[in-house]
Order: C-alpha cells, then structure tokens, then sequence
C-alpha cells in the first residue's frame, strides 16, 4: 500500500517509508501553465529567477530561495511573467508500506517532536524562504536518486532528513507568527495606554504592570514590532500633541510641557528642538505666521 499525502493519519499508525517518484531541472521561459495536480508531494525549488505558483485560492511568487511544498492533488499551475525565466527544481515523492532497517515515518516522529506536529497539520500547501539547507539536501537526493548501484537507503535517509528539515521550519514558522500576533496584541495595548496617558509620569515599570509583562521583555518586543522603545515612543507622541497646542491654542509654553506629561520646561525645551529643530517659541511663532497668511 502506498500513502501519497504528506498529512494521511497511515503515516502515524503503520510504518511507512518515503519513496521519491520523479525529480527534474528546468529553466522555463516565460511560459502560463494550465492548472493541474499530481498524485505525489511536489516541492517546487525556485534556483534562480522568478516565477508565479497560483493554487485555485491563492498567488505566489517566488524568487531564488523560496519554494512550496504541495501535497498531493492540489490544483495549482506555474506562471512566468514575460520578460522573466525560471530554473527550477522538482521532486515529487510518496510513501510506501514495507519493512526495513532504516526507522519509519513513524518512529521517525516519535522521536522529533517537530516531525509528529507537522504531520498533524493536514495543510494543502506551504511556502517558504530556504535557510541555506533545503536545496543541499534537494541537490543530493537527486544525486543519489541519478546513481545506478543500490540507492535506496540514501534516498530514505535524505527524504527523511527533508521531512525533518522542512518540519522544523514549518512548527518554527508558525510558532513565530503566534508570538508575534501576542506580541502585537501586548504592543497595541501599550499604545493605547500611552495615548490615553502621555500626560502622566510614566516610567518603563507602569507600562509593564498594565500589560503584566516584566518590563525587559516588553521593552524588547515593543522595539522589535515598533522599531522603536517604548520612551522613544512616548516622547514622539508627547512632542506631536505640543506641537498641535503651540499652534491651536494660546496656552503658554511653560504651562505646554505638563500639558504633555514633562515636569520641566527647560528639558521640554530640549527635546522639543531635538524632534524639530526648532525651540517652541520659534515653532510657534513660525506656523501662527503660516496660519494668519491662509486667513
């Protein structure tokens, strides 16, 4: 019996090993393939160029590094644009029911954590960006797959290898696009927060207890997801609503700095020409005039 889903619930209960069907290099001119679908696992290896893979419900495209793992009957097609070429390389591979000395798909799972999540997540189909050791792996599978002698063992080993290679990058992957919607959950939070209370002292501590995060590691998501730290933030907005009173109201300017949360008029100062360069009686004094000369 032979297993041609890469997600079939056969590869966790019976022992299955890897088998590669077909595998090919090609540079494609520009070209508009009609939709199809192969009964195998099909990695598409982008090696130079550029291309388009379009799923019935989706667009790719890729460039040098990236490639998608389809599995099995999936509709998709191959596009490249005018003007562009395409070197590609191809496999296409299954699993078969049999015995041997070599572990199992199975036993292999068993073993990586990462390989038994990936083979539970039942996805049509992946894209991902090559970490420099998809292709190596690739390139030799096709060398031991060429070679006339016995070939079998290395060809299970480095499909097996590929599964575990690709398993890691897919649960990474995802892992990391989890994080990051949490992160950007706590980020969004921490805005508000400060939008609500740019006004208030505030230091990194008070930010922290109202998202219940320990200040270090919500400074470096911040940072991360904003590009900028949370102070550095704080001070940008600060200095936006003391722009906005230079120029709407007549409130002075000393008063202007507790307006925006800074105790002293002289560091408010400070910052203020440090954001734009020019003090707060020159700002305003500058678009009052720009003002008067639109009335």
């Amino acid at each position: 019996m032979s297993v041609t889903s890469i997600f079939h619930p056969e590869l966790i209960k019976n022992h299955y090993f890897p088998k590669i069907n077909a595998y090919y290099f090609k540079q494609w001119p520009p070209y508009e393939m009609p939709f199809h679908a192969h009964k195998d696992i099909e990695i598409m290896y982008v090696i130079n160029g550029e291309c388009i893979v379009e799923t019935l419900s989706e667009s790719y495209t890729l460039k040098k590094g990236d490639f998608i793992l389809l599995d099995s009957n999936i509709p998709h097609r191959l596009i490249v644009a005018s003007g562009h070429t395409c070197r590609m390389l191809n496999v296409e591979f299954s699993f078969i029911e049999t015995s041997g000395s070599f572990p199992s798909i199975k036993e292999l799972a068993l073993e990586n954590t990462a390989l038994s999540e990936f083979l539970h997540m039942n996805i049509p189909y992946i894209v991902l960006k090559d970490p420099n050791e998809i292709y190596h792996t690739l390139k030799n599978l096709v060398l031991e797959s060429d070679k006339k002698e016995d070939k079998q063992v290395m060809v299970q080993l480095l499909l097996s290898q590929l599964l575990i290679q690709l398993a890691r990058m897919v649960t990474r992957d995802r892992k990391m696009k989890k994080e990051n919607q949490q992160a950007n959950v706590y980020v969004n939070q921490v805005k508000e927060f400060l939008h609500q209370n740019y006004d208030c002292e505030l230091k990194l501590e008070d930010v922290g207890r109202v998202v219940n995060l320990h200040p270090g590691y919500l400074h470096r998501i911040f940072k991360k997801m904003m590009k900028c730290t949370i102070m550095e933030y704080l001070t940008t907005l600060r200095m936006d609503k003391a722009k906005t009173l230079l120029v709407d109201t007549d409130i002075p300017i000393i008063e202007i700095s507790h307006y925006v949360g800074i105790n002293s008029s002289q560091y408010f100062s400070q910052i203020f020409k440090r954001h734009t360069n020019m003090t707060p009686v020159d700002y305003r004094r500058n678009y009052s005039s720009q003002i008067e000369k639109f009335r």
